[in-house]
């Protein structure tokens, strides 16, 4: 992708009038695993997109096997809870999503596990195809989603349902 401002990120404006932001996750080896330079490239597009005066909606969407398979785990791996979690660290463009002023829907095919299921909960809707499984694998690694994923998970499907993605670490299919 030479000349491409993006690394990780196919951007376009879509639609008969270019009035759709369409941004495309593009680590396929990595089953779109959210890395820190992902996210980053992500909070470029969106503001590009949210001060676009043609723009009316942006889509956000992956590849047919994973939307998005969550966060980089081996970019993490040796980050301590502070360089993940404080101010300016591995989690500071995340919620980016969830503070743009357009509509943003998140187009999900395959894997939304992770972060890459609360990135699809950031958006304001979910259009699911008939592949898509969403989840919250974290506890089998010994944590807890980390980026919001059990308030919104909680308001998206309810406690109940929540609770067992979360403790257990299963998915669920469109």
């Amino acid at each position: 992708r030479a000349g491409s401002p993006f690394q990780f990120l196919q951007v376009q404006k879509a639609g008969a009038r270019g009035s759709v932001g369409l941004i495309r996750l593009q680590r396929p080896q990595a089953l779109n695993a959210l890395c820190d330079g992902l996210m980053e490239e992500l909070r470029r597009a969106l503001d590009a997109f949210e001060a676009d005066a043609q723009v009316g909606a942006i889509v956000i969407t992956g590849s047919d096997k994973a939307f998005a398979a969550g966060a980089d785990i081996k970019e993490m791996q040796d980050k301590s809870f502070q360089q993940c979690y404080g101010g300016g660290g591995f989690l500071a463009d995340w919620d980016r999503v969830a503070t743009v002023r357009k509509p943003t829907i998140a187009a999900v095919n395959g894997f939304a596990l992770g972060g890459g299921c609360e990135l699809a909960m950031m958006c304001d809707i979910i259009y699911a195809g008939e592949t898509a499984q969403f989840g919250q694998p974290e506890i089998l690694l010994g944590t807890i989603p980390g980026a919001g994923g059990t308030q919104r998970l909680t308001r998206a499907v309810g406690k109940s349902l929540a609770m067992e993605m979360v403790l257990t670490g299963e998915r669920i299919s469109a």
